[in-house]
């Protein structure tokens, strides 16, 4: 399998209805949230999306595009919300775009940003335990589990990446 270029772009207001396209799709979201976003779910989490790129220069939540300029899916790395020293990676992608390799793409893309602006920083993933494509991706990258159980009432696996550079 050829190797797709993308690139990653970060969401900018006039996004809107592309991300809305595919956060309120009950498919794709059923292991992040167990159904699509409502509209002021959406609404909300897409304010959050724009405030972050403004104040992050290096982190944010990006469109992800392929050498045409088709929207792929979405991606992200962000602080993780209750832990600033640690960094979180996800991805969303349009049904007709899975197991095409571009969660790899993504991945390599994600996490050498990481790598250039924050060596120091370990990197979680939070998945649903039974996305086992998800927790495959992320295990070839080297994310190791590290727990599973309930959280905010949905199934929740974190796995992590520890930092290469923390000890130097």
């Amino acid at each position: 399998m050829e190797k797709q270029r993308i690139t990653l772009l970060k969401y900018i207001q006039e996004d809107y209805n592309t991300f809305k396209n595919l956060v309120q799709d009950d498919e794709l979201m059923f292991y992040i949230s167990g159904k699509g976003l409502t509209e002021e779910e959406t609404v909300n989490k897409f304010n959050t999306i724009i405030e972050t790129n403004e104040k992050e220069s290096e982190l944010g939540f990006f469109r992800v595009l392929n050498q045409e300029g088709r929207y792929l899916g979405h991606c992200k790395l962000e602080p993780h919300i209750n832990d600033n020293s640690v960094l979180e990676i996800g991805y969303i992608l349009k049904k007709e775009n899975w197991r095409k390799g571009l969660g790899t793409n993504i991945c390599t893309k994600l996490l050498s940003l990481a790598a250039n602006s924050f060596p120091n920083l370990d990197i979680i993933a939070i998945i649903d335990p039974e996305n086992l494509a998800s927790r495959k991706l992320l295990e070839k990258f080297g994310f190791k589990s590290y727990f599973i159980g309930v959280e905010d009432n949905l199934p929740t696996e974190k796995l992590i990446l520890k930092s290469i550079d923390k000890n130097t």
